[in-house]
C-alpha cells in the first residue's frame, strides 16, 4: 500500500512535468512507456536464459508455440478494450461524462457477451494443443494445464485492461509512470521463481496470470485518481449495438494481428521442428524489442492525434502522422543497424552461439520487423478515424497471403527461417501499399507526396543494414562491458549518419523542433 501512496502524493513532480500541449503529453506518455520498455528489455534478457536453462530447448519451444496458439483466442474477446480506448480518444474533448461512463459500461457488456465463446474456444484449444504439437506422453498434461491457465489469463486480461484503455484514451498514460515499471520487474521475478521452484511451464503460466491480476488492480487505482469521470453506467441497447459493431471490427483485426505476429512460430514448429522455433525466437528477441521501442513512441502520440482527427484538423493530423513516420524510421534504422552489427556477439554472451540463426536470416528478421513497425503506425492512424472496414478486410487478405507464402517457402522449398521471413514480407506488402493509401484518403494526403518521401530513407536504411550484417559476421566481443561500450558508440555514429543522410533539411528541422518542445515548456499545439 505504501508504494501507491508514495506515487499518488508526488503532486509536485506531476506539476513540474504537466503541460496541456499535445507535444508535452505525447512526450510524457512516451517517457512512461520507455521506462516500462527498458524494464521489459532488462527483465527479458535476465529471464529468457533462465527459461531456456530451466525448461530446456524443447519445452522452451513448446512454451513459445502454446503462447501463440492461445493468443489466437484473443480475437474471440470482442476486443472491447481497443474499442473503448479509441472511442475515448476520439471524444477526448467531450465533457459528456455520463456518455463516457456508458462507453465503459458498453465495454463490460461486450466482455460478458463474448466470455462464453472465449472459454469454449480456449478450452478446446488447450485440450488439443498437445495433439496438434505431437507432444510426448510425459508432457501432455503439463502442456494442457499451462494452456488452460493461459486461457484464464487472457480472459482476465481483457477485463483488467479496461482501466488502462481509459487512461490511454484520455491521453494520460504517463500517470502510471514508475508503478507499471515496478510491476514488470515483479512479473519477471515471479517467472524466475516459477523456474527456480521447478514448476515447469505450468508454473510459468501461473506467474503470467498473477502479473495480470496485479496490473489490473494497479491501473484501476490509477484511473480512479486521475480520471474523475471514470465509472460504470448502464448503456442503452442502441449504444451497446454501436459499441458491439465497432468492437467487431477490432475483434477481426486482432485475429489479423495474431496471424501476422504469431503464425511465424507456429509455421516453423509444424513444418520444421520445435528446436528451430527456439533458435528463431531467441534470435528474433532483440529485433522484436525494436517493435516495442517504436510502438511505445507511436502509441504515446496516438491518443493526442485522435483528438486532432476528432476535431477535424486534418492538415495538422497529416503533419503529425508524417512526424511519427519520420521518428519511426529513424529509431528503426539506428537501433536495427546496431543490433545487426553486434547480435552475433550478443547471442554468444546471452544464451550461447548455438542459438544464433546466422547473418542472412537475422537480416531478413530485422527487415520483417521493420516492415511490421511501419504497418502498425498507419494501422493506429486508421483506428483513430473509427472507420475500420477496409483496414480489416485488407488485413485479412494480407494475413492469408503471408501464411500461404511462408508455408510454401518453409515447407516444399525448404528455405527455413529465411523463407519464413520472405513469405511474411511478401504477404504484408499488401498492407505496406494499402494502408498509406487509406490514411491518405482519410487525412487528405496525395499518394504522390507519400511516394516521393520513400526512396531516400529506404536506400539509407537498406545500406546501413547491409553493411552492419556483413561487418557483424566478422566482429566478436567477449565481454558484456565491451559489448555495451561498442553498442553505445555505434548508436551515436549511426544516429548522426541516419539523421543527416536519410532525412531532408525540412524534416530535420521538424524533428529538432519537436525535441525542443519536449525539453522546453511548450505552448499549446
Amino acid at each position: 500500500m505504501t508504494i501507491f501512496k508514495t506515487t499518488f502524493n508526488m503532486k509536485g513532480l506531476s506539476k513540474r512535468f504537466s503541460d496541456e500541449s499535445l507535444t508535452k503529453k505525447a512526450s510524457l506518455n512516451a517517457l512512461a512507456s520507455l521506462l516500462d520498455y527498458g524494464a521489459r528489455v532488462l527483465v527479458g534478457f535476465l529471464v529468457q536464459p533462465i527459461l531456456v536453462a530451466g525448461l530446456g530447448s524443447y519445452l522452451y519451444g513448446i512454451w513459445q508455440i502454446v503462447g501463440r496458439l492461445i493468443g489466437y483466442i484473443s480475437a474471440a474477446s470482442g476486443r472491447p478494450t481497443q474499442a473503448l480506448k479509441w472511442t475515448v480518444a476520439n471524444r477526448q474533448a467531450s465533457t459528456d461524462y455520463a456518455e463516457k461512463r456508458r462507453q465503459v459500461g458498453s465495454a463490460v457488456v461486450v466482455w460478458f457477451l463474448f466470455l462464453p465463446l472465449m472459454a469454449a474456444v480456449g478450452g478446446v484449444l488447450a485440450w488439443f494443443a498437445p495433439v496438434l504439437l505431437s507432444v510426448p506422453a510425459e508432457y501432455i498434461w503439463s502442456v494442457r494445464a499451462a494452456a488452460g491457465v493461459l486461457v484464464a489469463d487472457l480472459i482476465l486480461l481483457t477485463l483488467a485492461d479496461m482501466p488502462q484503455s481509459v487512461l490511454g484514451g484520455e491521453n494520460l498514460g504517463y500517470k502510471r509512470m514508475g508503478l507499471s515499471t515496478a510491476l514488470v520487474f515483479a512479473g519477471g521475478g515471479l517467472t524466475a521463481a516459477a523456474v527456480y521452484l521447478h514448476t515447469g511451464i505450468v508454473g510459468v503460466a501461473v506467474a503470467h496470470l498473477a502479473a495480470t491480476l496485479m496490473t489490473g488492480i494497479l491501473f484501476l487505482r490509477i484511473v480512479r485518481s486521475y480520471v474523475p469521470w471514470f465509472g460504470l453506467a448502464r448503456p442503452s441497447r442502441a449504444e451497446v449495438r454501436r459499441f458491439f459493431g465497432l468492437s467487431g471490427w477490432f475483434q477481426v483485426w486482432r485475429l489479423v494481428m495474431q496471424l501476422m505476429m504469431s503464425s511465424d512460430v507456429i509455421v516453423l514448429g509444424l513444418l520444421v521442428s520445435v528446436e528451430t522455433v527456439t533458435t528463431y525466437a531467441l534470435t528474433k528477441y532483440a529485433p522484436e524489442m525494436l517493435i516495442s521501442l517504436v510502438a511505445i513512441v507511436a502509441f504515446g502520440i496516438a491518443p493526442g492525434l485522435g483528438s486532432v482527427i476528432g476535431a477535424g484538423n486534418l492538415e495538422k493530423a497529416a503533419r503529425v502522422r508524417g512526424e511519427i513516420m519520420m521518428g519511426t524510421w529513424l529509431i528503426s534504422t539506428v537501433v536495427g543497424t546496431t543490433i545487426l552489427l553486434w547480435i552475433r556477439s550478443l547471442m554468444g554472451l546471452w544464451v550461447g552461439a548455438e542459438y544464433y540463426a546466422g547473418p542472412l536470416p537475422t537480416l531478413l528478421i530485422m527487415l520483417m520487423m521493420t516492415q511490421l513497425v511501419l504497418i502498425r503506425n498507419d494501422s493506429n492512424v486508421i483506428d483513430l478515424t473509427l472507420n475500420l472496414r477496409r483496414k480489416v478486410l485488407s488485413g485479412l487478405l494480407s494475413a492469408a497471403a503471408s501464411l500461404i507464402a511462408a508455408s510454401v517457402f518453409v515447407g516444399p522449398l525448404g528455405l527455413g527461417i529465411g523463407g519464413l521471413c520472405l513469405g511474411f514480407m511478401a504477404g504484408r506488402s499488401i498492407l505496406s501499399l494499402g494502408y498509406p493509401w487509406l490514411v491518405g484518403r482519410a487525412l487528405g494526403m496525395s499518394p504522390g507526396a507519400q511516394l516521393r518521401s520513400i526512396p531516400r530513407p529506404a536506400f539509407v536504411m537498406i545500406s546501413l543494414f547491409s553493411v552492419a550484417t556483413l561487418a557483424g559476421n566478422s566482429l566478436a566481443v567477449g565481454s558484456w562491458i565491451g559489448l555495451a561500450i561498442l553498442s553505445g558508440m555505434t548508436l551515436i555514429v549511426v544516429s548522426a549518419l541516419a539523421f543527416y543522410a536519410g532525412l531532408a533539411g525540412d524534416q530535420r528541422k521538424r524533428v529538432l523542433k519537436r525535441v525542443r518542445h519536449v525539453i522546453q515548456p511548450a505552448a499549446k499545439d
